[in-house]
């Protein structure tokens, strides 16, 4: 279907317009380069039209850029010479097609709607040709087309452009498929359309549609997969289509038909990831007061019915302590807190070890000892409560209530969800009294009738307590770092050490313990290895059936392991059985610390003699053309697939054992070698693993990370914050020392800009941190101050403090400057006035000269050139009105000082120099700031004789500026003054009354 014709007649062939509106840039600059193109090659032959337009091709860009939006135009505006202009253009672009994606962009972006229908089907066909040929970026030009299909829209101009573009997308479907963006973005886009095409006139299209998404979703639905919720939300709606019906099904019965990699539309939010998810649920449910009482429901319903699985439980899936933690410190009521904590510990106070669960006791043990050492005062409270309730709960059964309690505990005992309760009941952190009423109440759970004493002692005691969660319960998260933004209980109180230093928490720590490992079970996987290898296997096996200890022994058998596997006839398909066995006997190494308390050579050393290094060893020592190499890769690979901390275990080996040196390289083949294919993918995945589960070891590795890999880190956002996200003060300043000291390169001017500003969005310290990760480097300020254009006063407050301190130290160069002027004027952001005051002090001179080139630029830009690039971009733009505001709130500011800034000749000159051409509401708008040049007059440097002298009752004169007479003349005006500024002169200050005559320069 065609697109109805305009009515009326229009002015220009491109675009539809009134009498009313202003002659379009866009449009006229179209318009003379079809001229150009025109007088090129008239009169003259198609081959001899062709050969001048080469000639005048070769000239340079600009005759380049011409031609090109020549041809393009009359490609729009002709239909009979389109397939010509095509050709001819395809032929002599140099640049492949650049200028022309640029333009058909800004003219969808910005003109679509008001192109002439003519124009608007000749674009659409250019579409297509682009997409044929190949053309690199056409699939983004296609995606911004889509955008221009409106929902909810079944007018015949909506409907044509939905089904071309439709036709385009069938077409060339191989061309779309190497897309996953298009792919995703198609979907989305056409699931929308659907909902609108329902009536029977639009049957035909929308079973196009259905057939086109249906198969992409079928073929690639992990490319769709990006879409997000809203893919749900889509389908939903169109679910009752019977091919969308079958889909829905599967989706929800079936996942991995759609892939194999898709196990569901569950939600899986990781831990340590779930702060967006508890914001946004705050906002949308309990920001209110009547939500109060919400918050003991959700908890009851957490405790009592969601009993994640045992794969749910071992994986790093946000469990459920952490989000009933959340919701107590969202508590802002008394009361609602008070119904919060009985709802957490409702199903103790009858408890019954023979028909009750023990998923419902275990939140709230697992609350307090995880709040322990970040937030004690949310487990005093906790435990506070526990004591109170056993009387004051229903007083006639106290005994009873006593009782629930006490076996509720126990069983938490018996399952091992905690190894030892004393840590939690006798810890130095709690208060004498909690201590003593816990030691009165459950003198069975306490290590001794005296609390143990604070400092050393109480690490010690931490340190010697042996916790264990039970694998049918909870496989402790002591990985984990819940960031507890939001907590109602305040935890200002800093540790003081025996040493008298001072160490502040400000997230979940794992507490260190000493592990008790259970017999590994293999039965499930050694029955399958050959009777040499299982043999081997079982030996490691037996070693570590009581307690795994790293001896010689086990070192050499985990060697003659690795010896069968690089033998010739060794069963490539045990590879993945023999996997699954070592992840399961080496569970305890990866769960331990890796790094050694004391970094010393011996310790570093010691710390990589494990079975498990042997393998790492080996491929150190190979060379990759060996055949073994790509054997024991592939060995990493799928142990890499059982237990994922492989990766950081390798690169932890690669650093610190004598034997890798060097050989940090060969992180990267292991990467290509595991299913993800990737290094980026894979480090930024292990370095994540290693945030979650030992800060102190990301800490150390990162030098590496960013010396040996510098492509995948130094653009990473990503990567710096997991690092800034995590570490403290001191590892803070560990990281600057190596910055300083040469060990590490974090930023690099071609990437750095964009990566603070992608921080402008990530927490306080975070930012903080990362400013001072940037300036421990020496990077000029000049290459992020364009950041200045991003930053609004009340949103990015710790940028502009950082910026702030480090601008004040710097000379003001001209782009500095620019910048600072940039920002918008706004009564409460004092950002540009703070700093310009400072360099009005320090570097007077040459923030003169620099306002002053900024003035006369910006006055001599035409009025409606500066308002439409202002009002076409996002960023802030600098403009006449916003310097003449900062000027004037600046003088301000100094008005009370002895500041001399605004007497300076280049300032004088400059004020001078707009109001003689600005227009009379700037002239009153800014009055008081043009009167500081009112006295001022320029030394003449020309006999009096060979100047023109203006009458004395002249305004002008006695301003001391010249009447513009013509734009020539101003222009040769403005040149004698800047060849005058260029040489230094004192400004000259007469009375108002005087009778000097202004000269022309003036």
């Amino acid at each position: 279907m065609e697109p109805s014709p305009a009515k009326g007649k229009p002015q220009g062939r491109l675009l539809v317009s009134t009498t009313l509106d202003a002659k379009d840039e866009l449009e006229e600059r179209l318009e003379r380069c079809v001229g150009i193109v025109t007088s090129l090659t008239n009169g003259l032959s198609e081959r001899e039209a062709n050969d001048a337009i080469t000639a005048n091709v070769c000239k340079g860009p600009q005759q380049h850029e011409e031609v090109c939006l020549g041809l393009f135009a009359l490609l729009l505006t002709e239909p009979p010479q389109a397939q010509r202009c095509y050709r001819d253009l395809t032929l002599v672009n140099r640049d492949g097609m650049n200028v022309i994606l640029i333009k058909i962009n800004q003219i969808l972006m910005e003109k679509f709607l008001k192109l002439q229908d003519v124009c608007r089907t000749q674009l659409v066909w250019l579409v297509r040709e682009l997409v044929k040929s190949g053309v690199i970026g056409a699939d983004g030009i296609l995606m911004t087309l889509m955008k221009q299909i409106a929902g909810g829209d079944i007018t015949n101009k909506n409907l044509w452009l939905a089904e071309n573009v439709l036709d385009i997308l069938v077409e060339q479907r191989e061309w779309v498929l190497k897309s996953g963006m298009l792919i995703a973005m198609s979907v989305y886009t056409y699931l929308r359309l659907i909902v609108d095409h329902g009536t029977p006139a639009l049957l035909v299209l929308r079973q196009k549609e259905v057939d086109f998404c249906i198969g992409l979703l079928r073929e690639k639905f992990m490319e769709c997969f990006i879409i997000g919720r809203d893919l749900v939300r889509l389908l939903q709606i169109v679910a009752r289509i019977p091919e969308m019906e079958l889909l829905w099904k599967d989706l929800l019965h079936n996942p991995q038909a759609l892939s194999p990699q898709f196990t569901g539309k569950g939600k899986r939010v990781r831990f340590g990831q779930q702060k967006r998810y508890q914001d946004w649920f705050q906002r949308q449910y309990l920001s209110t007061a009547e939500s109060q009482s919400l918050r003991c429901d959700l908890i009851r319903y957490i405790c009592g019915v969601v009993h994640p699985s045992n794969e749910v439980l071992s994986s790093d899936i946000l469990p459920r302590w952490a989000i009933i933690g959340w919701l107590l410190t969202t508590c802002t009521s008394n009361v609602a807190a008070s119904n919060a904590k009985l709802a957490l510990f409702y199903d103790w106070l009858f408890f019954s070890p023979e028909k009750d669960s023990i998923m419902n006791i275990e939140p709230a043990i697992l609350v307090m000892h995880h709040s322990m050492k970040p937030h004690p005062a949310i487990t005093a409270t906790l435990l506070d409560f526990m004591c109170r309730i056993i009387p004051h709960f229903f007083p006639p059964l106290e005994g009873q209530v006593r009782q629930g309690v006490f076996n509720s505990l126990t069983f938490i005992m018996e399952k091992r969800v905690l190894a030892h309760l004393a840590p939690l009941f006798d810890n130095p952190k709690l208060d004498r009294e909690l201590r003593s009423m816990l030691r009165e109440r459950f003198p069975e759970f306490c290590s001794s009738p005296s609390p143990p004493t604070e400092g050393r002692d109480e690490v010690k005691m931490e340190e010697s307590v042996s916790l264990e969660m039970d694998n049918h319960v909870l496989l402790d998260k002591e990985d984990g770092c819940y960031d507890n933004t939001e907590a109602a209980f305040s935890d200002d109180e800093e540790e003081i050490n025996n040493k008298g230093n001072k160490k502040r928490e400000f997230r979940f720590h794992p507490i260190k313990e000493a592990i008790i490992e259970e017999p590994a079970d293999i039965t499930p996987y050694v029955d399958q290895l050959d009777d040499t290898m299982k043999e081997k296997v079982l030996q490691l096996q037996k070693g570590r059936s009581v307690e795994w200890i790293d001896t010689e022994t086990h070192c050499e058998v985990m060697q003659e392991i690795v010896d069968l596997i690089l033998e010739e006839d060794f069963d490539s398909e045990q590879m993945s059985t023999l996997a699954s066995c070592l992840a399961e006997l080496f569970k305890g190494h990866f769960r331990g610390d890796v790094l050694p308390d004391e970094i010393t050579e011996e310790s570093l050393e010691e710390s990589v003699c494990k079975p498990v290094c042997l393998v790492f060893r080996n491929l150190c020592q190979m060379q990759e053309d060996n055949s073994g190499f790509s054997v024991l890769l592939e060995m990493l690979a799928e142990l890499y697939q059982k237990q994922p901390k492989i990766g950081y275990h390798l690169l932890y080996y690669l650093k610190a054992s004598k034997a890798a040196m060097g050989k940090m390289s060969l992180y990267e083949s292991f990467a290509q070698a595991t299913a993800l294919g990737d290094l980026h993918t894979c480090l930024m995945m292990d370095m994540k693993a290693c945030q979650e589960d030992d800060i102190r070891l990301l800490c150390y590795l990162t030098p590496s990370i960013y010396t040996e890999f510098p492509d995948e880190t130094l653009r990473s956002a990503e990567l710096l914050n997991m690092i800034v996200a995590v570490i403290d003060s001191t590892q803070l300043q560990e990281l600057m020392c190596h910055v300083m000291i040469g060990n590490l390169v974090m930023f690099r001017k071609d990437s750095v800009l964009n990566i603070l500003i992608q921080s402008l969005d990530w927490e306080t310290f975070e930012q903080y941190s990362t400013w001072q990760l940037f300036l421990a480097h020496s990077i000029p300020l000049e290459t992020i101050i364009p950041i200045l254009q991003h930053l609004k006063y009340k949103e990015h407050p710790e940028a502009l403090s950082c910026l702030l301190l480090q601008l004040r130290r710097e000379k003001p160069s001209g782009e500095m400057v620019k910048m600072v002027l940039s920002r918008p004027c706004h009564p409460e952001d004092q950002f540009t006035t703070s700093i310009l005051r400072h360099w009005a002090a320090k570097h007077d001179d040459v923030l003169g000269e620099h306002i002053k080139a900024l003035l006369i630029k910006n006055n001599n830009l035409p009025r409606k050139r500066q308002s439409l690039r202002s009002s076409s971009s996002k960023l802030a733009q600098l403009t006449l009105e916003q310097i003449l505001e900062h000027m004037d709130n600046l003088r301000l500011n100094l008005s009370n000082t002895k500041n001399s800034f605004f007497t300076q000749t280049p300032i004088l000159q400059a004020l001078q120099h707009v109001q003689a051409s600005c227009d009379e509401a700037h002239k009153m708008r800014f009055s008081d700031l043009f009167s500081l040049a009112e006295e001022y007059e320029e030394p003449s440097s020309k006999p009096p004789k060979s100047r023109r002298k203006a009458p004395a009752s002249s305004p002008r004169s006695r301003k001391g500026a010249a009447t513009p007479v013509s734009n020539e003349e101003e222009s040769a005006s403005s040149s004698a003054s800047e060849e005058e500024d260029s040489k230094p002169k004192a400004p000259k200050r007469k009375r108002k009354g005087s009778s000097a005559v202004a000269s022309d320069s003036d």
